[in-house]
């Protein structure tokens, strides 16, 4: 199986008096926390692969969204506390999906140089969104002199629709790098979540009713909230078990998760 590393996507050819120009996927760093985020202020435009730590006792996860016609943080956190979808200036593209407490998710993404935001949209428990509680940050993508990077290739293929998940071959032990391309028309996630010995989704769905005890399952990583059009990928090592893929995202016509409209895509790993 491939992995995301090295970085070095490709070399531009070079003049008779300049040296080679090597285009690299640049590395972002991010840990979150109750309720906050650590992380850069200030990237560097293309290719990026973005790793998550989760160092909060619960579920947390990075959403990029990119702050389009000169809007601001503030203008996003204004937005946010009114009912409805989101205006048309903040543009979700994902990032690394929530993985276990104390345990870390990755994306590969394209940032494009202008005013983004990293939030948290995890609303456990309480069902308050996390970035009501703070779990917002600023960040700035300036443009970059360097050769525009390619992504690595990867092994497998997963589509969203609605409502469905469809893999171009199943996804099996160990490492591998998932594809993620968003078919629309509704923008989607992809959680892969592992369940506890005996526990299904059914016990998963009365868990976030009433989140009390351990979970029955496991935050494994994935990406977030992804529109139509949008293309990232994220490596995920699998151990032995059974999992599913799911989407939590609301519903645009009655604000139900995908998955109550059937958005889960249960498998074994053997």
């Amino acid at each position: 199986m491939r992995t995301l590393l090295p970085v070095l996507a490709l070399t531009v050819a070079c003049t008779a008096d300049k040296a080679p120009v090597a285009a690299t996927i640049h590395e972002m760093a991010i840990t979150g926390s109750d309720f906050s985020f650590q992380a850069p202020d200030t990237v560097a435009a293309g290719v990026t692969h973005v790793s998550f730590t989760n160092k909060g006792p619960g579920f947390h996860h990075v959403q990029f969204v990119r702050l389009d016609s000169g809007r601001t943080l503030a203008d996003l956190e204004a937005a946010l506390k009114k009912p409805g979808p989101p205006p048309g200036w903040a543009v979700f593209v994902p990032g690394p999906n929530a993985p276990d407490p104390g345990g870390s998710s990755n994306a590969t993404v394209t940032l494009a140089a202008g005013n983004w935001a990293i939030i948290c949209l995890v609303d456990l428990p309480g069902r308050v969104p996390h970035f009501a509680k703070g779990m917002v940050h600023p960040l700035t993508v300036t443009a970059s002199p360097m050769p525009a990077a390619t992504t690595p290739p990867a092994d497998v293929t997963l589509e969203l629709t609605d409502y469905a998940f469809t893999l171009s071959k199943p996804l099996v032990a160990g490492t591998q790098v998932v594809r993620v391309v968003a078919k629309g028309p509704q923008p989607h996630e992809v959680e892969i979540m592992r369940f506890e010995p005996g526990k299904t989704m059914d016990d998963v769905m009365q868990w976030f009713d009433k989140p009390q005890g351990p979970p029955p399952a496991h935050g494994v990583g994935g990406t977030t909230a992804q529109v139509p059009g949008e293309t990232v990928q994220f490596s995920v090592d699998l151990a032995p078990g059974d999992y599913a893929l799911v989407c939590f995202i609301p519903d645009a016509k009655d604000g139900k998760p995908h998955v109550a409209h059937g958005m889960v895509h249960p498998f074994k790993i053997g």
